[in-house]
Order: structure tokens, then C-alpha cells, then sequence
């Protein structure tokens, strides 16, 4: 089999990530849930976990990065925890459905929603976000990287659009954690909602947002935290404002060994090795008779991701001749993500997504590009 889903999750993971969790699994405690050995080793984990992501996304304090589940649990947390009825809310349509449907759901109770529409190719131009801005709009939630066409989106641009506007930026990082780098200063971001399982190489059920010191959200649960057991309200200060009950303390075990992979190996090298096998693959089939290509390839800076059609062939039906024929995994269809669907014309019929990962191989991009051909040659028949 060959893996070309990466943008759904990354399947090969650190042999280092699986040992973590085998180790988590038969001696983690819970953190701060006591005084034993097992209790604090994992509470020790935890925030050694908190330390790296901080460093990797520049922020001010460890403190301030709350595990969750994934970034649609993030998102979730962020924007239901900061919009409130009668908010004005900016968004745009390359949005996967983890920001839309949260979002659609504060409109129902009140607040008004702006959706910005994107250029030619799926491309947002930020100057369409500081168009819509308005005296009542309170939040901006925009997309790092679209899981569609692998359009990348200058977010420090859309930073200080709204840091000089005093408007709550939320980024989805889903797409870039762990490929792009991130500063979280730098780039004004003040609420940054990341998944453990895709770019960071972690395990699922990993997940995790970054809050701007000063940025108070109400939380989605309270209950368990460890900490002022008498008090009826849950503890308002970071991160255990965000954390009720146990967290996947496993799972973060992997999360904090991909962390320490990444650092060795370096995000810059590993994004030059997905580039390089991208950009393979999309010269490899852009002059396939039939083949067309959706997004923005007239950037360098892009996810390494490659969405297409052959002709009027169904999205779902080439993906799984794709992988009967060919024994090539990828993903068709909507990806989640309507409006940029609705945007490109490729509502009924979806589209193909091959996502590439370090851990592919020039041959595989090649066996890629000549099953695509022949699939192209085929429909022509």
C-alpha cells in the first residue's frame, strides 16, 4: 500500500512516537491526581509537552497551551467560548467544516457572520478580511493552510489586520503545525488551534490551542481538575481552565516524543522533502490530457497537497481505482470543506487529494503519477 492521505492523518508515524505510547500505556499515572511516582513522572510529561509546544509556536508561557482532543475540539473551544450573541465574526470560505459548523451554530444564537470569499484558484487575499471588518466585528477565524487546495494563507497579514482593529484573531494550524513555522507573537495570533495527528506526527486524540495571555474563553465542560476539589466553580486560570477531567496523557506521551523528533530533524528540512515530492508529483500530471488541477501553484509557499479531476470521472471513483488497481491510498470527495468546493465547481463531483509526508518516496510519487496517467487514459477511451 501506499500512503498519500497525509493531509487526513499521518500514518507513519516516529518509531519513537509508537515506543511512547507502549511506555505510557503500562506505567503513566495521572497527572495530578496524587503524590505518587506515576502521578507526578506524568504531570512532569505533560508540562515538558506544554514547553515544547510553546517554544515551537513562540509563545510567552507554557501555561497557556490547553490540551484537547484535535483542532476540531479547539475550535470548538475558541470560538463558542468567545463569540457571543450580537458579535460580528469574519471567516472565509477555503474553512474546513470544524470552523464552519461552529460558527453556523453561534449565528443560530445570535451572532452575524461574514463569510470572504476567495480570488481565482481558491486564493484569499487579506485585504477582503480588513474589507468586511466592521466597529462591531469581534473575532476573525481563518485557516493556516486549506485542506482542499493546499493554498497557504499569509496569516501574519491578517494578524495585524486585526491587532491593530483590537479584533480576536483564531487561527486552524491544522494543516501547517509541524510543516510551517509558526510565531504566534510574530503573527499576532491570539487563540491557535492545532491537531497532534497530522503534521506534528503524533498520535489521534491529540490536540491543543494556544491562548494569548490576557484572552479569557469560557470553557466547553467543567468538572475534575485536580486542584480546588471544594470549590462549585471550575478553575478559572490556564491551562486548567480548558482541561476538565483526565486527558489523554498517552497520547500526549506520543505527542511530546514526534515533538522531540521534530526538533532533531528540523520542520525546515522535513517541509523541503514534502515540497520537493509535491512538486514532483504536480509536474509529474498537470499535462495529463483531462487532468485538471485545483489551487495556487504560482506560490512556493503551499501545503504539500495536490487536488485534481480527470475529466467528468467521479471523484470517489477514481480514488478507488486509485487504490484497487493500484494499491494507492488518497481522499475524494468534499474534504469538508463546502464553500471552497462551491467556490472551484467541484460541488457534485469532489475532487481527488493526494498529500504527500516525508516519509514518501520519489519512486512511490512516480508509480503515483503513472496511475494517474493511466486512469486519464482510460476515461479518454
Amino acid at each position: 500500500m501506499i500512503y498519500f492521505d497525509n493531509a487526513a492523518t499521518t500514518m507513519k508515524k516516529p518509531k519513537e512516537v509508537v515506543e511512547a505510547v507502549v511506555n505510557a500505556l503500562t506505567s503513566m499515572g495521572n497527572a495530578g491526581r496524587g503524590a505518587n511516582e506515576a502521578s507526578l513522572s506524568a504531570s512532569r510529561l505533560l508540562y515538558d509537552t506544554r514547553e515544547r509546544l510553546c517554544r515551537l509556536f513562540g509563545g510567552t508561557s507554557p501555561r497557556q497551551i490547553a490540551f484537547t482532543a484535535n483542532s476540531t475540539e479547539s475550535l470548538n473551544l475558541a470560538i463558542q467560548g468567545l463569540v457571543r450573541p450580537g458579535d460580528h465574526v469574519i471567516t472565509t470560505e477555503l474553512e474546513h467544516n470544524s470552523v464552519l459548523r461552529p460558527l453556523y451554530l453561534m449565528e443560530s444564537r445570535g451572532a452575524k457572520l461574514t463569510i470572504v470569499r476567495s480570488k481565482e484558484n481558491g486564493v484569499l487575499d487579506p485585504a477582503a478580511i480588513e474589507d468586511a471588518c466592521r466597529e462591531d466585528t469581534k473575532v476573525i477565524v481563518c485557516t493556516h493552510g486549506s485542506n482542499l487546495t493546499g493554498n497557504y494563507v499569509e496569516i501574519q497579514k491578517v494578524g495585524e489586520i486585526a491587532r491593530e482593529r483590537g479584533i480576536c484573531l483564531i487561527v486552524d494550524a491544522s494543516q501547517t503545525a509541524g510543516v510551517f513555522p509558526i510565531c504566534v507573537e510574530e503573527m499576532k495570533i491570539d487563540v491557535l488551534c492545532f491537531t497532534g495527528h497530522k503534521g506534528l506526527l503524533g498520535p489521534q486524540g491529540t490536540g491543543g490551542l494556544y491562548v494569548r495571555e490576557g484572552i479569557s474563553i469560557r470553557p466547553l465542560k467543567v468538572g475534575g481538575s485536580g486542584i480546588r476539589t471544594f470549590d462549585r466553580t471550575h478553575p478559572g486560570e490556564m491551562p486548567t481552565a480548558l482541561e476538565a477531567g483526565t486527558l489523554n496523557g498517552h497520547g500526549i506521551a506520543g505527542l511530546n516524543a514526534a515533538l522531540r523528533y521534530l526538533e532533531r530533524e528540523g520542520i525546515h528540512r522535513i517541509r523541503e522533502r514534502e515540497q520537493s515530492l509535491m512538486w514532483r508529483f504536480y509536474e509529474g500530471i498537470r499535462e495529463i490530457p483531462g487532468i485538471k488541477i485545483y489551487g495556487d501553484f504560482t506560490s512556493q509557499n503551499r501545503c504539500p497537497i495536490v487536488t485534481f479531476n480527470i475529466g467528468d470521472y467521479d471523484s470517489a471513483d477514481v480514488s478507488d481505482a486509485l487504490l484497487t488497481e493500484f494499491g494507492i491510498c488518497t481522499r475524494a470527495g468534499g474534504h469538508c470543506a463546502p464553500l471552497m468546493h462551491e467556490a472551484l465547481g467541484t460541488k457534485e463531483q469532489g475532487a481527488v487529494r493526494f498529500s504527500f509526508s516525508h516519509e514518501n518516496t520519489e519512486e512511490e510519487v512516480d508509480f503515483g503519477i503513472q496511475a494517474v496517467r493511466t486512469l486519464a487514459e482510460e476515461e479518454e477511451e
